[in-house]
């Protein structure tokens, strides 16, 4: 498969695990609970498979830089993501906006720029 196919296929996957990210945030903020463990599972299981996939792309093929940085900011927020589910979601506590906000933001930052390494040509 072509580098720029397998980013274009994880910016895809990532549009859908933020638009579960946004629903959960919703949920969190709006009625002062964690959201579904399903939704939470949903989540990370989309956002897994597209790092896992942007991570192949950068380490086997020619990508643009962008996509290099985009992969260091996205495992940072997977590791947000971790301690959000495990410390938080698992032990049935509620969710730290501050650490929610954070990992959201890296989220974005690191989608950004594999969007542009992606479709930026």
């Amino acid at each position: 498969m072509d580098a720029v196919l397998m980013l274009k296929t994880a910016v895809t996957l990532f549009a859908i695990a933020a638009a579960g990210g946004l629903l959960m945030v919703g949920i969190r903020l709006m009625r002062r609970e964690n959201p579904p463990v399903a939704l939470a599972m949903l989540h990370g299981l989309l956002a897994a498979a597209a790092l896992a996939l942007s991570a192949y792309a950068v380490l086997t093929a020619a990508t643009p830089r962008s996509a290099m940085i985009a992969l260091v900011v996205l495992l940072a927020a997977a590791a947000g993501g971790a301690v959000l589910n495990l410390s938080y979601q698992w032990k049935q506590r509620l969710l730290p906006i501050g650490l929610t906000m954070a990992h959201a933001g890296l989220a974005i930052i690191g989608f950004a720029l594999l969007f542009v390494a992606a479709f930026g040509r």
